[in-house]
This record gives C-alpha cells, structure tokens and sequence, in this order.
C-alpha cells in the first residue's frame, strides 16, 4: 500500500502540472455544466458521500477533483508522511487499512477521469504547446502502474476504451517478454467538440 500511495502524489503532480499550463485559458470558460467529458459520459461531483452528486462543468471538475486530492494528501491521518520524518510504525498501520486502499482507489479513479478529459477536450491545446508527448508518457506511465495492480474498474476505462487498449496491450508484451516498457503510447483520439455527455457518474 505504501508503493501506491507514494506514486499517488507522483501521479498527482503529473497531472496537476500539466493542468496547471491551461488553468488560466479564457477557453475553459466556454464550457457549461454537463459538458467537456468523454463521450458518453458525464462526471459528476459530490463533495463527500452524502452530498448529491451535482453537474459542473469539465473544468470545473478537473479543478475540484485536484483540490480534494490535495486535501486528502495533506491530511496525515488519512495520508501519513512516510518520508523519515512521522512515525513509521502509524503509517504502515494507516497504510494497511481497508479505508486507505478505498481512499487510493478513488484517487486514481478520479485521475482517470482527469486524463480523460483531458484527452477528450483539450489534447488540441496542449499539442498547440507541443506538450502532447509528456501528457502521453505520463498517461502511459499512469495506465501501466494502474494494470499492474488493477486500479481500475472497467467501467471507468471504457469511455478511454480506444486509447487504453494500445497502452495495455504494449505493458502485457512488455511483461510477457520482458523486453522492457515498449515503444511510445499510440496517438490518442482526435480532438472534437465538447460533448454533453449521455450517462452520468457520481465523483
């Protein structure tokens, strides 16, 4: 568990980094609640598991999913420091807890979702910035960790079905040969239109 949650801020400052190069775009404010999100689906957010689940917009979204990771990796009671510096003995314990494994599962579902609007809405802007091959080896990177140690309900990976089938059919050759990571991530899907979304998932 301590693996995971220590490639969770890795994962984390991923995506956060590359979000951070578009946050400011008057483009995001284009988008109205219910659209930017994978086609066929609509991500809803909830603030904690008894708030309904309320339509915002994709940006919105990526922003309140980033807040709240951060939120939870700052809470040492849920996300001990295991650097040197706490008490190891009550991060293993804390690590080793059903609501800790529940807690990274539902962060990386929610990076997921990140990477996927980020791919259905704004792989344009970020091309145009010529920052397309790191959001692909971050995402590649990301998808491998997450197939590893099946992170990922199957029902989330079907809105990104057609880019994430490439990405694991290169990590089990890689594993089957052990020729190492293989060559790059394939192109992702072209760039359309912010969607209004047909099917809804609660954050």
């Amino acid at each position: 568990a301590a693996w995971v949650a220590v490639h969770a801020i890795d994962f984390y400052n991923d995506v956060s980094t590359i979000w951070a190069v578009m946050s400011t775009d008057p483009y995001l404010n284009s988008f109205r609640p219910g659209e930017g999100f994978p086609s066929g689906v609509e991500y809803r957010w909830s603030d904690h598991s008894q708030a309904p689940a309320v339509s915002v917009s994709a940006p919105v979204y990526i922003e309140k999913v980033l807040a709240w990771i951060a939120t939870q990796m700052n809470d040492e009671t849920k996300f001990p420091n295991d650097n040197g510096d706490g008490d190891e003995q009550v991060a293993l314990r804390v690590f080793q807890t059903p609501q800790f494994a529940a807690l990274c599962g539902q962060i990386f579902r929610r990076l997921f979702r990140v990477y996927g609007i980020i791919y259905s809405s704004f792989f344009g802007t970020l091309e145009a910035l010529e920052m397309a091959p790191h959001l692909n080896s971050c995402f590649k990177h990301f998808m491998y960790f997450c197939t590893e140690f099946g992170l990922l309900p199957e029902r989330e990976v079907e809105p990104l079905e057609v880019l994430v089938r490439p990405i694991r059919k290169q990590y089990y050759t890689a594993k089957q040969t052990t020729a190492g990571s293989g060559p790059a991530a394939s192109a992702p899907p072209q760039q359309g239109n912010p969607a209004v979304s047909t099917a809804t998932a609660t954050a």
